[in-house]
């Protein structure tokens, strides 16, 4: 078939490519010029594993090109889908669809004859209702013009996989013509196991915003246990295991860190409870427990921070290496990182933050100038007093801690993501630190926390627990 994808991000450059990949003639639009330059040379704008060979392949084989014109989109295919941003309106009240509706009023001149808009961003119910009448206003062809709704599944660092082999295909149509043709653009998928739903509209556009809230909630779950398993002692990644090792819970999305940034969960999580708030008293319970979420999550943030502060004091003067800037491991994608909110409220506190991440280096200079950067783990560790782990890359849990032992001024980590296997550290000297315990103290109290120096270890430290440096504190830390 021929297709058009209206918006090549994250996600429409990713479903343009696969799209031809399962054999599809498809035809790639964006208003960015320089974004379109690069893509036709087979390159994403991006980092996404596996993106820029499946680009080149098919940009090569002419399958796949883009343009900035929506009149050759129009002249090109019959199925157009959108896979605009939505980002967060300004105090987190909602979707802001004006991308949405900004690309299907550039098309709607352009529709002459019938034509299926299928939407994949991420959006309100009720939205897919809205573009229809809309389109019925400006295009020429309103009357043989459908939309449907085909929300997208996809993680980053995964988004190729995703794409080709999904947990499920969920299509929200309103005829036969357009559940036949859905069909069709996704049998090969589909002929080759992976389930689809045929629904309405209404109750595909609400699947991925709920699905994002149900991931939030796990992992809003496990770090508020891990606040009572600071409080016990207890072991809060034998905790996660134990609770994942149930089929009706699962592991994934069970541990306990920074928790959940990137650009869908948090704007998920506050879409879902806006479009809730809406809907009366109906929504109030769901309201509640979005807004819990939100919180749960926004506080783990701060807790990273005054653990730093117990172990560091006073950080005027203080240089911190921070190990990771993406918001997870796997994408440069820097949008509401929670390590970079961390290193911006460490600077605000004054303390010198120097950044390293294997891929996101150069998206976080741009968001944050103000923080420092290195182009390697080693060297934003050099003459640090600790080094903050902020996202679990491979290549952290893989660095030999005596190589940078040479390189710090102070052996101390402070892993707030999972990062390393902290026995490894510590028999290599290091002092390791984490806002949660991962394994009880051998021989403690396990109802209090365990805070040993040197060689020995920190299990936790609790943060805001009061403890400051000191020899009677069983910490020298100036």
């Amino acid at each position: 078939m021929r297709l058009t994808v209206i918006g090549c991000g994250h996600l429409g450059a990713t479903h343009a490519a696969c799209m031809a990949e399962i054999g599809h003639d498809v035809l790639g639009v964006d208003i960015d010029e320089d974004k379109v330059d690069l893509l036709n040379t087979g390159r994403a704008w991006f980092f996404e594993p596996g993106l820029d060979e499946m680009l080149a392949r098919h940009t090569q084989a002419g399958r796949l090109r883009f343009t900035t014109s929506f009149a050759e989109a129009a002249r090109f295919g019959t199925v157009h889908f959108l896979g605009v941003g939505t980002p967060d309106l300004p105090g987190g009240e909602g979707y802001d669809l004006s991308q949405v509706f900004g690309a299907a009023r550039a098309l709607a001149p352009h529709l002459a004859g019938p034509a299926l808009i299928i939407g994949k961003s991420t959006v309100p119910p009720g939205t897919a209702s809205r573009l229809a009448a809309d389109l019925g206003k400006t295009a020429p062809a309103a009357d043989t013009i459908e939309v449907a709704w085909n929300p997208e599944f996809l993680r980053e660092g995964h988004a190729v996989a995703d794409t080709l082999r999904p947990d499920r295909i969920v299509a929200g149509v309103r005829s036969p013509m357009a559940e036949a043709t859905t069909r069709e653009i996704y049998r090969p998928l589909t002929d080759a196991g992976v389930p689809l739903i045929v629904t309405d509209a209404v109750t595909a556009e609400l699947v991925k915003g709920a699905a994002n809230a149900f991931l939030a909630a796990k992992v809003s779950f496990i770090n508020a246990m891990s606040d009572i398993c600071a409080a016990t002692g207890a072991s809060v990644a034998t905790l996660a295991d134990a609770l994942g090792m149930d089929a009706r819970i699962g592991r994934a999305f069970l541990t306990a860190g920074l928790g959940y940034g990137g650009g869908c969960l948090p704007k998920d999580v506050r879409g879902l409870r806006a479009f809730a708030a809406s809907t009366g008293t109906r929504g109030a319970g769901a309201v509640s427990l979005l807004t819990v979420l939100d919180e749960i999550n926004s506080a783990r943030r701060q807790q990273v921070v005054g653990l730093v502060q117990t172990l560091l004091g006073e950080l005027p003067g203080k240089r911190i290496a921070l190990w990771g800037a993406a918001f997870k491991p796997g994408t440069d994608d820097v949008r509401d990182s929670p390590g970079l909110d961390v290193a911006d409220r460490l600077c605000r506190l004054a303390a010198e933050v120097v950044v390293y991440d294997p891929q996101a280096t150069g998206n976080a200079l741009v968001a944050f100038p103000h923080l420092g950067y290195a182009d390697s783990a080693a060297a934003a560790a050099r003459q640090a007093d600790a080094v903050l782990v902020v996202t679990a890359w491979p290549e952290f849990a893989a660095l030999d801690p005596a190589e940078t032992t040479a390189a710090i001024r102070d052996c101390l980590l402070i892993d707030a993501c999972q990062a390393v296997d902290p026995a490894r550290w510590r028999a290599a000297g290091w002092t390791v630190a984490a806002p949660f315990p991962t394994s009880p103290p051998k021989g403690a109290d396990v109802t209090s926390s365990t805070l040993l120096r040197g060689r020995c270890r920190i299990e936790h430290v609790g943060a805001g627990c009061g403890v400051r440096g000191g020899a009677d504190a069983g910490v020298n830390r100036r």
